[in-house]
């Protein structure tokens, strides 16, 4: 029984291996599902055990990337009409296509007539700079829960957080300009971007391939956001340029009307643009990251010898720190969009090995962060600020030193590569703890300062 169990946990990884192929669609994959299970049952009857016989079953079916080609060289007219800009009727929703625009863009507008009121009422900044995420991410959670046709009970689930956190931050009696402020500005996001996770997911947050989804999509969703902000700005700029010439500025409108509709409003588009071309294309995020993962261990080899050359740590600049765990977050990004596109049941290769080198090499430059920054507290005492840098810095240690041992594990072929993909998808709800806890706890703990 058991034995049967590890098989059909091979073939469901197997399956979403094809899933992710151009041009093949479901009714292709389970025809090629259907082929696989024949040969298996085939092999298992001539008494080879089900690892052996689904590895001869695989061996027979072919290359999958070949697969895929002939399927795209086959059904081309196929793939070109996925690539139109708007998804068949009825795809994922039910929905005409006509209308899943319409939602769309109505939130998008209602994001931008939401950003556009809190500039217009909110005249205090700090208030204002706590409540942007819950002005624009609410809409974007919104068209998932649409998307997914959420139930009542999943999205109670989803309402009560989102509530309780526009309660915390304007109700909390924060001391303008404090620390406390500052860091509840920057964390709510990072909770609000969650909760529209489990809108993403479906409800489903205990699922590892579904949080895998979900870090694949945001990826994805900042690649398209840019090349929207990029498009949009050379349309703006030419614009400017044009009425300037006629004695226009266009300046004011840009600022009191443009952009708080168009920075929200582009990224309710990107995430729908993402959800109607991630069954098509090959995505774009995990295809960066062979590009940027020798760069990146390259950057953090540099960084490590002006690290040390620079002396004692007591002095190193606090803007220097922030600046470090932005690049040791760049590290786990690309480390997990690494993992969303390769092949479960692919060798370890090269590639691999890169990937453990960028995360020890990371670790180091943690290790030498946590040193600088427990010397600074020793020298100059403790704040929210030093203690909600130490808490993060701690969070990432463990989650590049367990993806570090679970890394050489599958180098070594002692563990299997899915072992490290659950490693990555389930550690990072404790990253929205964390967040909780400094939006949450704090500010009390502290004073409001």
């Amino acid at each position: 029984m058991a034995l049967h169990a590890e098989l059909e946990a091979q073939i469901d990884r197997w399956r979403g291996y094809v899933q992710r192929r151009q041009a093949i669609s479901p009714a292709d994959v389970e025809e090629l599902e259907d082929h696989l299970r024949e040969q298996v049952a085939d092999l298992r009857a001539t008494r080879l055990d089900d690892e052996e016989a689904f590895l001869v079953a695989i061996k027979r079916l072919g290359n999958l990337d070949s697969v895929s080609r002939e399927f795209a060289r086959e059904h081309s007219d196929r793939l070109w009409k996925q690539l139109v800009l708007l998804p068949e009727d009825g795809a994922d929703t039910g929905a005409p296509s006509w209308r899943e625009l319409a939602v769309v863009l109505a939130l998008a507008v209602g994001a931008g007539l939401a950003v556009k009121a809190g500039l217009t009422w909110i005249d205090d900044g700090d208030v204002l700079a706590r409540n942007l995420g819950l002005l624009v991410l609410p809409f974007l959670a919104g068209y998932f829960a649409w998307k997914r046709r959420l139930t009542g009970t999943v999205l109670a689930l989803l309402l009560v957080p989102f509530a309780a956190l526009a309660v915390v931050l304007n109700v909390y009696p924060f001391v303008p300009g404090g620390s406390t402020a500052l860091l509840a500005a920057l964390h709510a996001p990072v909770l609000l971007w969650l909760l529209a996770g489990i809108a993403y997911v479906g409800g489903r947050w205990r699922s590892d391939a579904r949080r895998m989804d979900f870090v694949r999509f945001t990826g994805e969703l900042a690649i398209y956001f840019v090349l929207l902000a990029l498009g949009g700005g050379v349309l703006v700029g030419l614009t400017a340029g044009v009425l300037q010439l006629v004695g226009t500025d266009l300046e004011p409108v840009l600022e009191a009307w443009i952009l708080p509709f168009a920075v929200p409003g582009a990224l309710v588009v990107a995430a729908w643009l993402v959800e109607a071309k991630q069954n098509v294309v090959e995505n774009i995020a995990p295809v960066l990251t062979r590009v940027f993962t020798p760069l990146t261990i390259l950057m953090l080899l540099t960084l490590l010898g002006v690290l040390a050359a620079a002396g004692g740590l007591v002095d190193v600049d606090r803007e220097l720190l922030i600046l470090m765990d932005a690049i040791l977050v760049l590290v786990l990004c690309l480390l997990l969009y690494a993992m969303s596109a390769r092949d479960a049941l692919a060798p370890p290769g090269l590639f691999d090995a890169l990937q453990l080198v960028l995360v020890v090499a990371a670790l180091a430059v943690d290790a030498v962060m946590l040193t600088a920054m427990l010397t600074r507290i020793a020298e100059f005492g403790l704040s929210p600020n030093k203690i909600a840098a130490l808490g993060l810095n701690l969070l990432l240690l463990v989650h590049l030193a367990r993806a570090a041992w679970l890394g050489a594990g599958f180098l070594r072929r002692r563990r299997p590569v899915a072992a490290l993909e659950r490693w990555q998808t389930r550690y990072l709800p404790v990253y929205g703890v964390w967040a909780a806890v400094v939006v949450v706890a704090f500010p009390p703990v502290f004073g409001f300062a």
